[in-house]
């Protein structure tokens, strides 16, 4: 990446989140003059590398896709490329209807293509089965501009699949309500599949053969030493290109003004466009910047942009959020020597438990694993929309209840040498039915705002690839818009 001159302009952005610093990187490269404000003391924002009993972990999201390129990219880009690191196994099981049973193979996010493995993994009953069976014969599904995943996999399929296998494995990935997640947002593969052939399972077919011929290669990567320090290496990246970074430091207020020598704001959509911003930070500092990357979550935006934009700080108010915490716990590896095989397993809320699901790190992830052969580390985790009333314990009582459930599930009678708990409060965006054009409502108003332009997880999706993207695309228009100011600024000059 280029060092920084500022050609382009003086660009604010706003959080310091994978999105944010994933903006700030595509600005510099674009020749900006970057200043990244994050309100937290930390970057990184869902993304967290630590560690426990001196084993490297992550405390947030732990892996991202592997087959979408941009967050990889990104890693290389950064000089994480020789530290990416697929999974030592990713054979994962369900704890469900009173046992670990396999995870089925030749799904597409839950809903079956081939009945054969699901039927031997005991995951759906006799009548369950039967009535995956029937879906063929229903009449074509009719899906409309979006429907709700649960609901409509339901009425194909029977509410077993969703309860024991699409509810657990997307609620993995939104810590969401399956019956209330947008379909088009969230699958949106599985969505066109299921339009384009009339029956679900055969949707899943197809899609899961397509799965089945990709290049090989892992689904998903992690970073050796934790998916937390991709944010600190793009941080670093930011910084050795001249970017600005300050922690700490909430911003109270954004305010457009007019651009020195521009014509009035009520001029055309051009001038409109060269005006500037004012960002005001809660210690009183004034910044002035002639673009602005809005990069904060949803209550924040909606805040920002009350003022000069309230349609699009409404609909951003409207959006729910998720919580969830992280038992991460290590115990010696000589007390879990019969320690049940694989990379951990998922639960189904249906069954009743506490845990949502339980990660065998030290099995996952080589580089967890290797760091001190005499300690084995696992981690839960509890909560998600609408069920979080167990957040509101200590710490303590969400790692008695984290073994409780453990010794339940897979016999674990050890007792952890070290413990941590990592709360993600408000953590995760919902994706209702009708969330695309809640996003497109957001953008359109936003658009008439002079270069400002917003990114995040609570657009695009919430997975790391999905918000580095999200964040290039911001990037990318603002540095057009910018040079195209520029070019009007030097056509003025040479009538002049």
């Amino acid at each position: 990446m280029s060092g920084a001159k500022g050609r382009a302009g003086h660009v604010v952005v706003v959080g310091g989140g994978i999105s944010g610093l994933a903006a700030a990187h595509r600005l510099l490269s674009g020749g900006a003059r970057v200043t990244v404000l994050e309100a937290s003391g930390r970057l990184g924002g869902k993304l967290y590398a630590g560690e426990i009993a001196g084993v490297p972990v992550d405390l947030g999201a732990e892996s991202m896709l592997a087959r979408r390129p941009e967050a990889v990219d990104l890693a290389r880009a950064v000089g994480l490329g020789d530290r990416l690191q697929p999974p030592a196994t990713a054979t994962a099981s369900l704890w469900t209807r009173g046992g670990l049973r396999p995870m089925p193979k030749g799904h597409v996010m839950g809903v079956p293509g081939d009945p054969a493995p699901l039927a031997a993994s005991g995951v759906v009953s006799a009548e369950g089965l039967a009535r995956i069976a029937q879906e063929p014969e229903l009449p074509p599904a009719e899906l409309g501009q979006d429907v709700a995943l649960g609901e409509f996999v339901a009425a194909r399929l029977g509410r077993e699949v969703v309860d024991r296998l699409v509810e657990p494995l997307l609620g993995g990935v939104y810590a969401g309500d399956v019956y209330r997640t947008s379909m088009r947002a969230s699958v949106p593969t599985l969505f066109e599949a299921a339009r384009t052939h009339g029956s679900l399972t055969e949707g899943a077919r197809a899609l899961a053969a397509r799965a089945a011929a990709a290049p090989a290669g892992p689904v998903f990567t992690g970073i050796d030493g934790g998916i937390g320090r991709l944010p600190l290496a793009v941080a670093d990246a930011v910084r050795a290109a001249g970017g600005e970074i300050r922690t700490g430091e909430p911003v109270r207020e954004l305010r457009p003004t007019a651009a020195p020598g521009s014509a009035d704001s009520s001029d055309d959509q051009g001038e409109r466009r060269a005006a500037r911003w004012t960002v005001v930070t809660e210690r009183g500092e004034t910044l002035e910047a002639d673009a602005v990357v809005l990069a904060a979550p949803a209550p924040v935006a909606a805040r920002l942009l009350a003022a000069d934009s309230p349609a699009a700080s409404t609909e951003l108010a409207t959006v729910d959020y998720a919580s969830m915490a992280l038992i991460t716990m290590a115990f010696r590896r000589a007390d879990v020597a019969e320690l049940a095989q694989g990379s951990g397993f998922l639960v189904p809320p249906v069954d009743g438990h506490t845990i949502k699901a339980a990660t065998f790190s030290s099995r996952k992830w080589g580089w967890v694993g290797e760091a001190d052969p005499d300690l084995f580390v696992l981690r839960t985790s509890i909560g998600r929309f609408e069920d979080e009333a167990d957040l509101s314990r200590d710490d303590e009582d969400l790692v008695r209840l984290s073994l409780a459930d453990l010794g339940q599930a897979i016999g674990l009678a050890a007792r952890p040498v070290a413990t941590r708990v990592s709360r993600w409060e408000g953590g995760l965006p919902q994706y209702p039915v009708g969330h695309l054009d809640r996003v497109a409502r957001i953008r359109a108003e936003v658009a008439k705002l002079p270069a400002l332009r917003v990114c995040g997880a609570v657009y695009d999706g919430v997975g790391i690839p999905a918000c580095v993207a999200s964040a290039r695309t911001a990037a990318d228009e603002l540095l057009e818009l910018l040079a195209a100011t520029q070019a009007r600024g030097a056509g003025r000059g040479e009538r002049e």
